[in-house]
């Protein structure tokens, strides 16, 4: 990915959000609403991404338009330049743009340092999600559709994703732009039935319509009350998963004898519901009801030496010493975290790391076998073998990604961090490895 047109920021305002500007209408009527919203406060700065996908030969044309407009509000503009293989890799274009424009905008406002940022997604896009997933044959989780603000997830910051236009029709949206004269962009693959939510835009909703004039609405309505019904399932889930979610460091592991425990005992759709909630902890899609029964029969036959992985949605799922967990992806990279001076975690002198930093002294390196390391106090160095072992961490993940600073191991992933080196005071940070 690649970004430039950086605006010059402001040290003086305490509160900085941003706006995802493809250039269409409904993101046009959401800066254009923000803007105004925030006219009279001078502690907001306003930023402007967009993300340029480089899939159609417009997309310049675009990302001029964008910039254009984000000089005319007077707001700060940056972007982000996508490189999706579809020649190599052309299967679910849709869903990787997706996956890769959110993982664009995340990183943009951990860049600047901005919390809250606005979607322009509006009630005919809700309506059109949930169609979608009943055609998909989704439960609950899916039914839910799109939640009005959501946390995306960062290891550096926390990033609210906010869509303040859920509420509103695109008749409505259209009207309002009608009304201030605004311009915007229209995207020529919107108008391809190979997509099928424009195939539900185009074919479905207008006869929907005809039938119940309130179709769109209604179906919004439906996803609110779905997300209500979900919050209760989820927490009947943390009820009946007390002897099964089990907590280890910051993951959240499956314990499969009580699991199958709940499923023998007449329970299976209780037992469903702690599988997927475990499986939303982790941000995984929720799988097919054929894969579930697949699942379930490889539990029942495995034994308690078993090692059984599955691979789904991207991500491997593992059962070990009888306890599945997501296998860590192995790549990612090292960041550092502020620990507020009044707190009484230890951490590492900030100076000399921002000292290191600029000096090229910190660098990443995969586990070489001879490693020690000590990361309790009154304890002796051990080897990394030992720390894996007394931390139960799995084979799979034994070849974690190491952080040396100025030539020392200073901590090492899933492990710890070297102990010697942490204080109590001033100003301080400590490493945190952001798998990505």
């Amino acid at each position: 990915m690649a970004s430039s047109r950086k605006s010059q920021t402001s040290l003086k305002t305490t509160n900085r959000i941003a706006v995802a500007l493809s250039g269409g209408l409904d993101s046009v009527v959401l800066l254009d609403t923000v803007c105004k919203a925030q006219a009279n406060n001078k502690t907001t700065e306003i930023f402007v991404f967009h993300i340029h996908h480089g899939l159609q030969k417009p997309a310049d044309d675009w990302l001029i338009f964008c910039e254009k407009l984000a000089k005319k509000y007077r707001v700060h503009f940056d972007f982000r330049l996508l490189h999706i293989d579809i020649v190599n890799n052309p299967g679910n274009i849709e869903a990787r743009a997706r996956a890769a424009r959110y993982e664009a905008l995340t990183e943009l406002c951990e860049e600047y340092g901005i919390h809250d940022l606005l979607l322009a997604h509006h009630q005919n896009d809700q309506a059109e999600t949930v169609l979608l997933q009943l055609l998909r044959g989704s439960g609950i989780a899916g039914l839910v559709g799109m939640p009005s603000e959501r946390q995306l997830p960062s290891g550096q910051t926390t990033i609210r994703l906010w869509r303040p236009l859920l509420s509103q029709s695109k008749a409505e949206l259209e009207a309002y732009a009608k009304v201030h004269r605004l311009d915007w962009i229209e995207d020529p693959s919107n108008q391809s039935r190979k997509y099928k939510r424009n195939a539900i835009r185009k074919d479905i909703m207008p006869r929907l319509e005809k039938i119940q004039p309130e179709a769109i609405a209604n179906l919004a309505r439906s996803a609110h009350l779905l997300a209500q019904a979900q919050s209760l399932l989820d927490r009947l889930a943390v009820a009946d998963g007390k002897a099964i979610l089990i907590k280890v460091n910051v993951e959240t592991r499956l314990a499969i004898k009580p699991l199958l425990q709940l499923a023998i005992n007449d329970d299976l759709p209780a037992a469903n519901n702690v599988l997927r909630y475990w499986l939303r902890l982790h941000q995984l899609a929720m799988p097919s009801q054929e894969r579930l029964q697949s699942w379930w029969a490889d539990l029942h036959n495995s034994k308690s030496s078993a090692q059984l992985e599955w691979q789904h949605d991207g991500r491997s799922i593992r059962l070990w010493r009888e306890q599945l967990q997501v296998a860590s992806t192995q790549s990612g990279k090292w960041f550092f975290k502020a620990i507020p001076t009044k707190s009484k975690l230890l951490g590492l002198p900030a100076a000399w790391v921002k000292a290191a930093q600029e000096q090229g002294k910190i660098r990443q390196q995969q586990r070489l076998g001879s490693e020690k390391l000590q990361i309790k106090p009154n304890s002796p160095r051990k080897t990394l073998k030992n720390l894996f072992q007394e931390g139960n961490i799995p084979p799979w993940e034994r070849d974690a990604p190491l952080l040396y600073i100025d030539g020392e191991l200073i901590a090492v992933a899933g492990v710890g961090v070297s102990y010697p080196h942490l204080v109590n005071s001033g100003a301080r940070v400590l490493p945190e490895w952001q798998e990505g």
